[in-house]
């Protein structure tokens, strides 16, 4: 598969991912790619998030999205379990769906940025198990792992949409520019990734 654009970046994972309740141009994968073309004009972070998506549903529909790229990304961020913890998923299945989709990505040597989520204290043993799931699989499959996908996007009002769950447009940006420096060091060893940090 041949790649024009540099970077290329798929942004895999959920509403977060997806940009609920946004426009299109305000969305996670959006206001990333803007970011990025501030170096490279050529960047390119494809949107493949799905509002409601499960790790497992997640998994479900990855095949089909790897068959039909027309190229070969150069990063995929992967963000997802939000949903798992919101619906009370066991965390080994929500380990076991996230270590299949690493898996998975990896057999097409795609490299990663895991982007992890925290369960609130509140939930006691499960959100020690639910915590303990993106930093054991990051050292697993050797990728880099962002912490919090949403660190310091949460808090305030003017941080959510009307329906004070998904985050606004402002908080969008926050997390963009927060993760853009552990986008750029995913890109590994290129010069032309080195020059955007």
């Amino acid at each position: 598969m041949a790649n024009t654009a540099y970077p290329h970046v798929l942004a895999f994972g959920d509403s977060l991912t997806a940009g609920y309740g946004l426009p299109a141009s305000q969305s996670f994968p959006a206001q990333l790619q803007a970011l990025l073309r501030q170096s490279f004009p050529t960047a390119q972070v494809r949107n493949a998030g799905v509002s409601g998506d499960t790790t497992r549903s997640g998994l479900a529909r990855l095949p089909r999205l790897l068959s039909g790229l027309r190229a070969k990304p150069d990063l995929a961020i992967v963000e997802l379990g939000a949903n798992d913890m919101l619906r009370f998923v066991d965390p080994a299945a929500t380990r076991r769906n996230l270590d299949a989709i690493l898996a998975e990505f990896e057999s097409c040597g795609i490299s990663v940025l895991l982007a992890g989520m925290v369960a609130p204290a509140f939930l006691g043993a499960v959100a020690t198990r639910f915590n303990a799931i993106y930093p054991g699989l990051a050292a697993k499959h050797g990728v880099p792992l962002y912490p919090f996908f949403l660190n310091g996007a949460i808090g305030a009002a003017d941080l959510t949409i009307a329906d004070r769950i998904h985050p606004s447009a402002k908080a969008v940006g926050i997390v963009a520019r927060n993760i853009l420096p552990s986008v750029v060091a995913a890109l590994g060893g290129s010069t032309r990734a080195a020059s955007v940090a």
